[in-house]
């Protein structure tokens, strides 16, 4: 599903990663994407080819999780392409669970990072 307001969305999105330590964003393949340390954490996509939905892309720590995720909650998590056999999961923005996306961020966010940053 289509957020209402893609832009208020992917703004969301940028403060959140960007407030993470070690943060820094870039384009990728047409879309926003977060990093730490060089390290891809999450990316922001709108209709990406299509798709009719806006999510926020962020890694897991591999397929049980991802499966565990897929099947717990088929309308918040799905399987983004090109992404999903790399351990990542997308999770709705249509409607946004604020909490939920900014813990899942947190999570991808210790995944990539280096162990000499940590979260507050």
């Amino acid at each position: 599903m289509l957020a209402a307001d893609p832009k208020a969305a992917e703004d969301r999105i940028r403060a959140l990663c960007l407030a993470l330590p070690g943060t820094g964003e870039r384009i990728s393949h047409g879309i926003p994407a977060f990093d730490v340390a060089g390290k891809m954490f999450a990316y922001f996509r709108h209709d990406h080819h299509g798709d009719g939905m806006t999510v926020v892309c962020v890694k897991t720590s591999g397929r049980d999780e991802q499966e565990m995720l897929w099947e717990a909650d088929p309308d918040t998590y799905s399987r983004p392409a090109y992404l999903w056999p790399g351990g990542w999961v997308a999770v709705s923005l249509a409607p946004a669970d604020w909490p939920l996306v900014e813990a899942r961020l947190r999570s991808s966010w210790k995944l990539a990072a280096p162990k000499r940053l940590s979260l507050p």
